[in-house]
């Protein structure tokens, strides 16, 4: 039986073997390239940005669509401004917070008043009324622990963390209303989930004994506050030291590296927490048709079976300059070998 994405996608999340591996390219600035547009007008209008995710989904044959813009699109609601480039995804033009004395009168702004994030809900809406319950459509919160990479920079940032505990505490109580206030009006507008970026709390950024004390801690206020269900995502960064600590905070969903090994994390997750992941981004912008292929069966045979499993890649955002080709690959290899039964894989990783 021929499933539709939502029906697929949730089997995985049950930890059931659906029709086939569910496919989550989560691809962004490619429907600019669809449209014949630049980033910078594709992204001013929630129209155009419905229309390149739709024209995507059909393309690729996806079973998500993906109303993220860009990350600084939140800072923008702070007062801050965005950079925009040719061939890449928008930059946070610079922080807003330029003194740790800024932050003792640091209020949420009203998620209403910001222009961006209500292109972003409009986008929501238009992919809602066009696909209503058969296709997931994911929203995205930056983590309010995560935000302040934006808000001050990254290093200014380690140093409030370790020399001011009382401004960081303070910058969180800030971030973290904004970030409920942002993730809950997202599923009103109709998201199925909320990927919550949260690099800071990976491995790569910081050891797990500073994470159960900071990131752990913000997204345990957090993610009960979030009215619908979550996927933590850490852009790329190491995740298996903390894995078990991430599904304990209650996500159902984990973006996972290509730096790490999905068997090892498949053994960990299985039962607990669906994996999101692992191709390789920057390596597929060099990649032939048959390397994706090769790259495709190689994440399905070590995580596919059993269910728990979302084929992607694991940065969070597709890079622009992934070629055609190499996308059209992957999602003829996941459509190909991700039937289940898995029947081929014994054989194959002999």
């Amino acid at each position: 039986m021929t499933m539709t994405s939502m029906q697929r996608t949730l089997t995985a999340l049950g930890h059931g073997e659906p029709d086939r591996v569910p496919l989550f390219l989560l691809l962004t600035e490619h429907g600019a390239r669809e449209l014949g547009l630049s980033i910078e007008a594709y992204f001013s209008c929630a129209e155009y940005v419905i229309e390149g995710q739709l024209r995507l989904h059909r393309k690729y044959r996806t079973d998500c669509l993906y109303a993220f813009y860009y990350a600084s699109i939140e800072v923008e609601a702070w007062g801050g401004s965005t950079l925009f480039i040719e061939d890449g995804p928008p930059l946070c033009a610079g922080p807003i917070i330029r003194s740790p004395a800024q932050i003792d009168s640091l209020q949420a702004p009203a998620i209403t008043e910001a222009a961006g994030l209500g292109r972003v809900l409009d986008t929501i809406r238009g992919l809602k009324a066009r696909v209503g319950d058969t296709v997931p459509i994911i929203g995205v919160a930056i983590s309010p622990f995560s935000l302040p990479v934006m808000q001050m920079g990254f290093d200014h940032y380690l140093d409030l963390i370790h020399e001011q505990p009382a401004r960081f505490e303070h910058l969180m109580a800030a971030n973290i209303e904004f970030t409920v206030e942002w993730a809950n009006a997202q599923l009103d507008a109709g998201a199925t989930v909320i990927c919550y970026f949260d690099p800071v709390s990976s491995t790569t950024s910081i050891p797990r004994e500073l994470y159960l004390t900071t990131g752990m801690d913000v997204a345990r206020r957090v993610l009960p506050r979030i009215k619908g269900p979550t996927a933590t995502h850490m852009a790329s960064g190491r995740v298996m030291p903390i894995l078990g600590d991430i599904a304990d905070t209650g996500t159902a969903i984990v973006g996972v590296s290509a730096l790490e090994d999905l068997a090892e994390l498949k053994a960990v997750a299985h039962g607990r927490v669906t994996l999101l992941g692992n191709l390789n981004g920057i390596e597929m912008r060099r990649w032939t048709p048959a390397q994706a292929q090769f790259a495709v069966k190689q994440a399905i045979a070590k995580a596919g079976r059993g269910g728990g499993f979302l084929l992607g890649e694991n940065h969070g955002e597709v890079p622009y300059l992934v070629p055609d080709e190499v996308l059209l690959a992957i999602s003829a290899a996941a459509e190909r070998w991700g039937r289940y039964p898995l029947d081929w894989v014994e054989a194959w990783q002999k």
